[in-house]
């Protein structure tokens, strides 16, 4: 047998991807010269090769009649080397009291205490914080919007090379370093209230109507306080960098420990807890920005939550999730690198990798390099099914993100809603929604234990009703309310378009100050000066306006706290619209049903892809997602609705800022577009991959451990002397 020389058969290779390779097999252990790629199930016509018998070891009942050698009939060293299944604990050091959490339930409890931490942090914190750090710090909105667009700058960068390497690595302790950099991310944010001194409130801007007041004149000024922008940012890519290896090597570990009818009941509860992250992070915000931003200083002031020189502690919320984050780095490290029964488990699935003739087949060892990356990742492209999928979440990354930043916006616009009770209705409807859907979809599948073309139906089914139900906006349009200046004339006096009249000329008003009070004449004013309001009484709630030159009044009233005569109140005008109940219940629907598919096509990515390539191909999922969905989401949004601006904020330089009113109808039928084209971009991709998707042969098995093998034969010279040595 020295001189046996032939093509190499994968099915004497070990099935660790650690071991080193068999060149050539041995006479005393073959008895079949043809491996297929397929073994047949029991029952199957008698071409069936036969299991090598080795008397020295007790036998194992097979999964399947068809084993290779050395991959089944293994035990030992060389099975433990893929799947190095241990105690928890570190080292030699394994207290009882931890191996109750070495579960799929326990290591689940911890990831979800992560995802939770990590969107509370991210998509909860700097968001409710990015109004209050831009007034601190003297920056611009789009200079904050580069702030939270650091981390998805950051994931995209780091998530193919993290999936890459992480997947043969240890995931729990990839995991154990997600957690120090969310952490650390969270404590570097917070660092500018620490070195920027304490905050000066300076005096209380008049909104009433003043003769003599001088008007404010255009200065340009620079502020030392701009170059923790760059702080800020940092902060940003090193929670990025954290955020990677939650949602790539974190869920495929999650889908390696539990059997494949119980995985997406996992995923799906995991990726709520995500979900769940920014409701927490909003409400603790909340609460932390109803206390003065120097409340560390002790020190009283003399200023209430209400006036607009108030700050509240953004920073506090950063150092709880900067503890809490580390705290799980310990659990995280003491993790094994697969969880006991992996191997059990790994044994008993069936794979469901998409067949195709231009994917190219691998061997064991593929991937060990990091010289494979280029012919990995050029793989899973030419993998059809698994790019529809990864397009079809593009588009529905971008609709959400788009949603999620601007339905506040919406909400206020179209039923005149102050912007806290729109963010309340908004945050109601979203974030229960989404995790609804997350949980629910999950809970599906695992349920009737779909099959993977089964899953992509299942997405395309709620696909197709959050399209229909996408539609609510067009009943939900509202007329704009009559607005002085703009929709209604001061009196028949002044311009349409023109917010200056005869009654305000005086006033030197400020049209970068919008604070809408409402009229006794059910008509909204851009502010108490524009109205021409000379008088207040700011005890009442709300604050209300006395003597307003542009309201007509008969006589000249004398203000007192306990009047109840006025003829402006602070807020905007009550909206005629009663359409609101109706849209929250219908969109909350269209909430549920897109986020159904999210866990399902998790899962069917994790199914249609070769087994050891699942975390890169999340990688690039994560990459396009963001790069196509995320990032461009709220920027086509945000044009899309300004687009839709009838009356825009103009500072006494004359530069053009935010927008103040919007064109109702416009920005309704403007959302449905953008919704509707993306909702059809999102069906057309799960339909196709529906349809291309081709399962393994029925009637055959492929267990996960030979995927990767492709047909081989062994040559005639190898069998001819196997032959003579038999006989």
């Amino acid at each position: 047998m020295k001189g046996c020389k032939g093509i190499e058969n994968p099915a004497f290779v070990a099935s660790s991807p650690y071991s080193p390779r068999r060149l050539c097999p041995s006479s005393s252990s073959v008895e079949v010269s043809v491996s297929s790629t397929n073994p047949l199930r029991e029952g199957s016509p008698p071409q069936e090769p036969q299991e090598p018998q080795e008397p020295q070891k007790s036998p194992e009942p097979p999964l399947s009649s068809v084993t290779p050698p050395g991959s089944q009939e293994r035990s030992g060293p060389e099975s433990l080397s893929e799947y190095e299944e241990g105690p928890c604990g570190w080292g030699n050091f394994q207290p009882q009291c931890l191996q109750c959490c070495n579960t799929p339930q326990g290591f689940l409890f911890h990831y979800c205490l992560l995802a939770l931490t990590q969107g509370m942090v991210v998509n909860g914190l700097v968001n409710i914080s990015i109004s209050t750090i831009e007034k601190r710090y003297e920056l611009k909105s789009s200079l904050t919007g580069l702030i939270s667009s650091s981390y998805d700058i950051a994931f995209c960068l780091l998530s193919l090379f993290v999936s890459f390497i992480g997947e043969r690595g240890h995931q729990p302790r990839w995991l154990a370093f997600a957690s120090f950099m969310i952490g650390l991310g969270a404590l570097v944010y917070s660092l500018p209230k620490f070195f920027s001194g304490k905050y000066q409130f300076g005096s209380l801007f008049e909104d009433t109507c003043l003769t003599p007041k001088n008007k404010t004149s255009c200065t340009a000024s620079s502020s030392s306080l701009f170059y923790y922008l760059y702080v800020f940012i940092l902060g940003q890519l090193l929670l990025g960098t954290g955020g990677t290896p939650l949602y790539t090597l974190g869920t495929a570990f999650i889908d390696d420990s539990v059997p494949t009818h119980k995985s997406s009941l996992y995923i799906g509860i995991g990726y709520s807890m995500s979900i769940l992250g920014p409701a927490l992070g909003y409400v603790l915000g909340g609460q932390l920005l109803a206390m003065y931003i120097d409340v560390d200083l002790g020190q009283s002031i003399d200023i209430a939550e209400d006036d607009p020189r108030w700050l509240g502690a953004w920073w506090i919320g950063f150092l709880m999730s900067w503890i809490f984050a580390w705290s799980l780095i310990i659990p995280f490290s003491c993790f094994p690198k697969h969880l006991p029964g992996t191997a059990e488990i790994q044994d008993g699935k069936t794979s469901q990798i998409h067949q195709s003739n231009s994917l190219q087949h691998t061997d064991g060892n593929f991937g060990q390099s990091f010289k494979d990356f280029p012919a990995a990742l050029k793989n899973l492209m030419r993998n059809t099914v698994f790019m529809c999928l990864v397009l079809s979440t593009c588009s529905e990354a971008l609709v959400t993100t788009g949603f999620a930043t601007f339905l506040p916006k919406f909400i206020e616009n179209q039923f005149g809603l102050s912007s806290s009770s729109a963010a309340t209705l908004a945050g109601t409807v979203l974030i229960p929604g989404a995790a609804l859907g997350q949980i629910l979809g999950g809970i599906l599948v695992s349920k009737f234990k779909m099959t993977c073309k089964n899953i992509m139906k299942f997405a395309l089914l709620t696909s197709i009703t959050a399209l229909a139900l996408t539609f609510v906006f067009v009943y939900a349009n509202c007329e704009n309310e009559p607005f002085a200046g703009v929709s209604e004339s001061y009196n028949g006096t002044g311009e349409l378009g023109n917010l200056t009249a005869p009654c305000n000329a005086n006033c030197n008003c400020l049209r970068s100050y919008y604070y809408p009070i409402c009229g006794g004449n059910g008509i909204q004013y851009f502010s108490p000066c524009y109205a021409g309001c000379t008088n207040s009484v700011s005890k009442r709630h709300p604050k209300v306006y006395y003597n307003c030159s542009c309201i007509e009044r008969k006589t000249e009233v004398t203000p007192t706290p306990s009047s109840f005569s006025f003829e402006a109140q602070a807020g905007k005008c009550s909206s005629q619209c009663k359409n609101l109940p109706v849209f929250l219940g219908i969109f909350f629907a269209a909430i549920v049903f897109t986020f159904m598919a999210g866990t399902p096509i998790t899962v069917s990515i994790l199914r249609c892809v070769n087994q050891k390539q699942r975390s890169l191909a999340l990688g690039i999922q994560c990459m396009l997602l963001r790069l196509l969905g995320t990032i461009p989401g709220p920027i086509i949004f945000g044009i899309t609705i300004d687009s839709t601006c009838i009356l825009w904020d103009i500072n006494e330089c004359g530069m053009k800022g935010a927008c103040w009113i919007y064109n109702n109808i416009k920005m309704a039928y403007m959302l449905v577009a953008i919704s509707v084209t993306c909702k059809i971009i999102t069906v057309f991709f799960n339909g196709l991959a529906v349809f291309l998707y081709k399962p393994p042969p029925l009637g055959r098995d492929v267990p996960f451990q030979n995927q990767n093998s492709v047909v081989t034969t062994v040559s005639l010279e190898c069998d001819l002397s196997k032959a003579g040595h038999d006989g």
